[in-house]
């Protein structure tokens, strides 16, 4: 497995400080933040998921804790949209350039908004896909934050 990803190429650019956790994916896992924060021993609270939605048909980053849902009214509300519904795996793949079970927020390749659940946000430290299937980054949520420029609301 690479560790070099669009994802660690952004995060060194932008000086994250950032450690690597590699893991068995396991494709057919029923929900695959879960199965991470299994295979890595942490709390799922604590392994944060990307997810590719549309708000009002415009893509946005989503980002929070592995054992929660996002709220579609919540989000459409925080994003000032009507609307908002989870995004195509095959849109998600092509905005972003990632395999849907390696999609990171860091490095895509569109660059779309990113918003962050307020519980993940307030975290110290956290896992979030590292830009494949098996690679976690270790970071401080609020760098997500600051090199994204994304938003925080309560969205779980």
């Amino acid at each position: 497995m690479s560790k070099t990803t669009p994802a660690t190429l952004a995060l060194d650019k932008a000086g994250v400080a950032y450690r690597l956790a590699t893991y068995d994916y396991d494709p057919d896992a029923e929900r695959v933040g879960l199965q991470a924060a299994e295979a890595l021993g942490a709390p799922p609270s604590e392994v944060l998921k990307t997810l590719m939605v549309k708000a009002d048909g415009k893509p946005v980053c989503v980002v929070l804790a592995s054992d929660r849902e996002v709220s579609m009214k919540k989000l459409a509300a925080a994003m000032g949209a009507k609307s908002a519904e989870m995004m195509k795996s095959a849109d998600a793949e092509r905005i972003t350039g990632y395999r849907v079970g390696g999609v990171s927020p860091f490095g895509q390749k569109k660059a779309v908004p990113t918003l962050i659940d307020a519980d993940a946000a307030a975290l110290s430290d956290a896992f979030v896909n590292g830009g494949q299937r098996g690679l976690q980054v270790r970071l401080a949520p609020s760098e997500l934050v600051r090199v994204l420029g994304a938003k925080v609301a309560a969205i779980s």
